[in-house]
């Protein structure tokens, strides 16, 4: 069997399985769908208040205005007592409450300062801190029309008080992830973390469904079959590393700075070296079922390992240290990087010859593995 004859026999290996078939293109396209859709509104937005006014003045009506404004909240109703707002929130009406106290127009015309007291249902801490910040802005848009009215009965230029009580204007830009959104952040990375979860799955049934019989894979070098399965899976992650950095992105809408150029070369030793793991640890199984459970398993450690999802400063030195043979690991954060931070490529340069090393310790491994099988299944013939 030629090497031709060998990429043939392994396109039709995995064409034929269904599990492969339904692992690899269906589990792609599947999670494609389903990982960003938690992520597509961004920030929440539009969060239901309800509201427990006891001064029912002409001040705290302006209040209840500016918090209504807010992009982040909304306000329902107005309640006669605290008891009712929190009857309100346990019922999942509302998620917070806002109460003005008694005299709270009196107070600040007379200089005493008011509190206002906010409250929420903090089991989303999303959603508790969007209802936090609306309502603490709108307190603050109210101090400041109280400054401004006392400034103008003090006999001060108009002009002059507007620019007494917004002293500081706050410019803010943030330099990456321009949008503010959750899916621009979390959906690159997302997606490597799907390709080298579906690669090294795919690679572990097929050998563990090809170990315990006879087959074409005895009757080729360890270096060959190695050769030609490597072939095979980078022709078919090509079509979905395609697919997932160049439509998917396009369509949530997720910015990369770096070129097609620097994407592929930067994906090249992240495919191999992820199908190179998978060959070999699929010579430790023998059950199919079991590289879909283990890898499934051990996605999640790795996605908070990653560094992109939580501090790696606040994880263990020896467990980030031991995750760097991971090739998910250094892929996740320098395409990052490269596509969202615009670092550019001498920044990832370490990363990406991290991942050349990796490919050479695991094909290295692959092949050597095989070689193993091969003669085990030898001497038990």
């Amino acid at each position: 069997m030629n090497f031709w004859q060998l990429i043939v026999a392994e396109c039709k290996a995995i064409l034929t399985d269904k599990a492969i078939m339904t692992t690899l293109f269906g589990g792609v396209l599947f999670y494609s769908i389903l990982y960003p859709s938690p992520y597509l509104y961004e920030v929440p937005t539009e969060q239901p208040v309800v509201v427990v006014d006891q001064d029912n003045s002409s001040l705290s009506r302006l209040l209840i205005r500016h918090a209504d404004a807010s992009a982040k909240i909304k306000i329902l109703t107005n309640v006669s007592s605290i008891a009712q707002a929190q009857t309100w929130i346990e019922e999942g009406k509302a998620h917070g409450l806002l109460v003005i106290p008694p005299n709270f127009r009196r107070d600040l015309m007379l200089g005493k300062g008011a509190t206002l007291s906010y409250g929420g249902d903090a089991s989303y801490f999303l959603i508790y801190a969007a209802v936090v910040e609306g309502l603490l802005n709108a307190g603050i848009d109210a101090s400041k029309q109280v400054q401004l009215i006392g400034l103008l009965a003090r006999g001060q230029n108009p002009e002059l008080a507007q620019q007494a009580i917004n002293s500081i204007s706050l410019n803010s830009v943030p330099a990456f992830n321009p949008s503010l959104g959750y899916t621009p952040y979390v959906v690159p990375g997302l997606f490597l973390l799907i390709l080298h979860q579906t690669l090294l799955i795919g690679t572990g049934i097929l050998g563990a469904s090809q170990w315990r019989k006879p087959g074409y894979w005895q009757q080729v070098r360890p270096v060959t079959l190695v050769l030609a399965r490597l072939s095979v899976f980078m022709m078919i992650y090509a079509l979905f590393s395609s697919y997932y950095l160049g439509y998917c992105f396009y369509w949530y809408k997720v910015n990369v700075v770096a070129t097609v150029l620097e994407v592929g070369l930067f994906m090249l030793p992240f495919l191999l070296a992820t199908a190179a793991l998978g060959i070999y640890l699929s010579s430790y199984f023998y059950r199919r079922e079991l590289p879909t459970q283990l890898y499934l398993l051990v996605s999640m450690p790795i996605l908070f390992v990653s560094g992109f999802v939580w501090p790696v400063e606040l994880i263990p030195q020896p467990l980030v240290l031991a995750s760097q043979a991971i090739p998910a690991i250094p892929a996740i954060m320098g395409m990052i990087e490269l596509g969202q931070l615009g670092s550019g490529w001498l920044a990832v340069m370490p990363k990406w010859l991290q991942l050349w090393g990796l490919f050479a310790v695991f094909v290295t491994m692959a092949i050597m593995a095989i070689s193993d099988k091969q003669k085990d299944f030898k001497i038990k013939s």
